[in-house]
């Protein structure tokens, strides 16, 4: 009998994602579902109808090119340069993927290899080390801490070794809603370029930044040449379930993935990449309401969650807010989380399994804001409004359902 395990020791631990198995315990349970970052609603009508004509015409329905459909190549470059002044050769530096996580698979698997150091913003979003794992390299952990959850630059150079490799950049951040500023864009940059580190960055959430402004890390002096930088549909248009996303970079490094990608999907989403491309040329009126519409929901769920004693980190960015739950006398936000569907018919997501070290995030629970306005008030009503569930988040008493817990 073989007694090696059979799964790959690098993914070892990396069982069932937190997302599954939360969305598990909101169907179970009918919990309102504010663990996992998906909308509740779809998004513009016009793209829709931009899919299904793709759809009846026949464009797509078999395989699409590998590097995307030019259509679609073509937006994303235009998109590059009508927001950011970043001029891209839709040919030969754009590289279309299934949604981003691929992207990242794809971007770790080429440009790593075994023993490499990858420094990563911690808390990070979980396939990064899932990928960084399966490259065969070994990650490295920036901490980012509550209130600000800044990253201190110096901490970022002491970090540095001869085997340091990539540093794997999320802005704006999940899950803390962080937004790099100009100068520690300017200070990560110098350092990248000092010690000649490539930089892969996760920018899915560019469009969705309330306070300051995205600005990609690519366009700074001497990151062009060093720089994947990754995107996608689903967040700005809130068809996640599409799974369109794609990178960007210097032709060199957009080859290097590419050598990747075609081993992984191969392609993806056909006639949702010629959606795409006109989603991609919507006017500024529809990016600047969506986002208007979240800092609306944020502000919503931020308020309702502080009223009902959460410690709230105010997100600048992304459809995600971080809480701590120690003003109940709480610590562990795991079982916090595992338990408040049941007693408050809410689902979040404890933070701690976004770090190394679990004891940096223990107390703090995600929330998600990409919801109903309808939706974030009932949530809001049952995590404040009903005694019962007071003394379950307050740990102060029996949850009132008869199971004993305190």
């Amino acid at each position: 009998m073989n007694t090696r395990p059979l799964l790959n020791r690098r993914l070892d631990g990396r069982g069932t994602t937190i997302f599954a198995e939360m969305t598990a315990l909101a169907t179970a349970t009918g919990a309102i579902n504010l663990g996992q970052g998906f909308p509740d609603t779809d998004g513009p009508e016009s793209v829709r109808e931009a899919a299904v004509r793709a759809l009846r015409d026949g464009r797509g329905n078999q395989y699409p090119p590998g590097p995307g459909v030019p259509e679609l190549r073509a937006a994303i470059a235009d998109h590059q340069r009508r927001f950011y002044d970043v001029s891209l050769d839709p040919d030969t530096e754009v590289l279309v993927t299934a949604g981003a996580t691929e992207a990242i698979a794809a971007a770790m698997l080429a440009l790593l290899e075994p023993g490499d150091e990858v420094i990563a913003f911690e808390p990070f979003y979980d396939s990064y080390a899932a990928c960084i794992a399966m490259a065969g390299a070994v990650r490295v952990p920036l901490t980012l801490r509550a209130p600000s959850f800044r990253p201190d630059p110096d901490e970022l150079r002491s970090k540095i070794t001869p085997r340091t490799r990539l540093l794997l950049l999320n802005t704006p951040h999940n899950p803390t809603g962080m937004v790099l500023t100009a100068d520690e864009q300017n200070a990560i940059a110098a350092l990248a370029v000092e010690h000649d580190l490539l930089v892969v960055t996760d920018e899915v959430y560019e469009h969705l930044v309330f306070d300051g402004a995205h600005r990609p890390i690519a366009a700074l002096p001497g990151m062009r040449e060093r720089t994947v930088s990754i995107s996608s549909a689903g967040k700005s248009f809130s068809y996640t379930g599409w799974k369109v996303g794609w990178v960007t970079g210097e032709a060199p490094l957009v080859a290097a993935v590419r050598t990747a990608k075609q081993y992984l999907t191969y392609v993806s989403a056909g006639p949702f990449q010629y959606a795409i491309a006109e989603a991609l040329r919507l006017p500024d009126a529809y990016f600047d309401g969506f986002r208007a519409d979240l800092r609306r929901k944020r502000d919503l769920l931020g308020d309702g969650l502080r009223a009902a004693g959460f410690e709230v980190y105010r997100p600048q960015g992304t459809y995600f807010i971080t809480t701590d739950i120690t003003p109940f006398g709480e610590k562990d936000a795991y079982a916090f989380c595992r338990a408040l569907p049941e007693r408050c018919g809410v689902v979040a997501v404890p933070n701690s399994v976004f770090y190394d070290d679990p004891e940096a995030g223990r107390s703090q629970v995600r929330f998600t804001f990409c919801k109903r306005k309808t939706v974030i008030e009932e949530a809001i009503e049952r995590l404040s409004n009903t005694p019962a569930v007071v003394r379950a988040l307050a740990g102060r008493g029996r949850c009132g359902d008869g199971c004993g817990h305190r």
